[in-house]
């Protein structure tokens, strides 16, 4: 959990948006022209956004410092500057991501009990498929410490940032709907219900024989789990294993 989840609601978005509008006021002081601090001042929110406890809270976050400004009135911009906004959190959130898990973070030490259940050679590949900031990677190196980590994250940002929060994995911009699943020994996914059918086509399609497909919360229904285990925050890890029943 990070500081700002860890806060009574709404602080964590006051302080978002308090700190927003200082990094407005210092750079217009600084002499930056207004399109210019609002861009910047805006990605700051949007980053801000990302460590929000909930999605829904990751919207207002992200959202409530453009629309302040929007209803405050005191800049002087031109009509396409208000888009600025907009096109920032839609480079953050592309919009083919939010039919998948816009930004759910893994929990610290929700895979620790995974290796009890599926152990894993030295060397193995892993993939996080939708590894967004790295959360999931953290956890699964945790986990296999000697395993060979895979990340694939659509969001150009997100992928740039986990790729420098996890040196150690290999993370790849991508579709993880497109991507060969039929090279790891394990992928590991935290999505939302919806997109579970999908994943399940996907894995028994693509998996070899041995393989597994971990989800973190959310089961794959129709497929046999191998196991169910009780991850961080009462959040489930269910366990298949290819050849699936």
């Amino acid at each position: 959990m990070n500081l700002l989840a860890k806060l009574p609601w709404p602080l964590p978005a006051l302080l978002s948006w308090g700190l927003c509008w200082l990094t407005l006021s210092l750079l217009l002081r600084a002499g930056l022209s207004t399109v210019d601090a609002l861009a910047a001042s805006t990605l700051l929110g949007v980053f801000l956004s990302l460590l929000g406890g909930s999605w829904w809270r990751r919207l207002f976050i992200g959202f409530g410092y453009p629309l302040s400004l929007l209803l405050a009135g005191g800049l002087s911009l031109p009509a396409w500057g208000w888009l600025l906004p907009l096109a920032l959190l839609a480079l953050i959130y592309p919009l083919n991501a939010w039919r998948d898990a816009p930004l759910f973070p893994t929990p610290v030490n929700a895979l620790n009990e995974l290796p009890n259940v599926v152990p894993l050679e030295p060397g193995a590949k892993v993939l996080d498929a939708g590894c967004g900031l790295g959360h999931g990677l953290d956890a699964l190196r945790q986990a296999y410490p000697l395993a060979e980590l895979h990340g694939i994250e659509w969001s150009r940002p997100l992928r740039w940032l986990c790729a420098r929060r996890c040196p150690w994995a290999q993370v790849a911009r991508g579709d993880i709907w497109k991507a060969d699943w039929s090279g790891y020994d394990l992928v590991y996914l935290f999505q939302r219900p919806e997109s579970m059918p999908r994943a399940i086509e996907k894995a028994r399609a693509e998996l070899k024989p041995g393989a597994w497909l971990v989800s973190l919360e959310f089961e794959a229904m129709g497929l046999t789990p191998v196991a169910k285990l009780e991850g961080a925050q009462g959040k489930p890890v269910w366990v298949y294993q290819a050849i699936f029943q």
